[in-house]
């Protein structure tokens, strides 16, 4: 069973198990996380739940495709949407960081 940290905005960090196959998003949602709102339930359609990825994940996941590239279009390449990375066993500790402005 993978784990996600997520480094909140305010210093703080959670720590949770996931069942693979889980998006990144489905498991802040799942337990609150704050700062990942999901307007559009994991669609790729509204990009409120960004992520930056911890730069050492990043060769595990997989590119981002045409429709997430063009939403995250201006962002570093390290910010992805949290609904397009799927957890597998390969991503166990993956650390991503909630952007601040997306808490509300």
């Amino acid at each position: 069973m993978p784990k996600v940290t997520y480094l909140l905005c305010d210093g703080t960090q959670r720590t949770l198990d996931a069942a693979e196959g889980y998006s990144v998003m489905q498991v802040a949602v799942n337990h609150g996380v704050p700062g990942i709102v999901a307007e559009c339930g994991g669609s790729a359609t509204c990009a409120t739940c960004k992520v930056t990825v911890d730069p050492p994940w990043l060769a595990r996941l997989p590119p981002p495709d045409e429709n997430e590239r063009s939403l995250l279009d201006g962002e570093a390449p390290t910010v992805r949407l949290a609904c397009q990375l799927k957890l597998t066993d390969a991503l166990d500790g993956l650390i991503v960081h909630v952007p601040k402005s997306q808490y509300r």
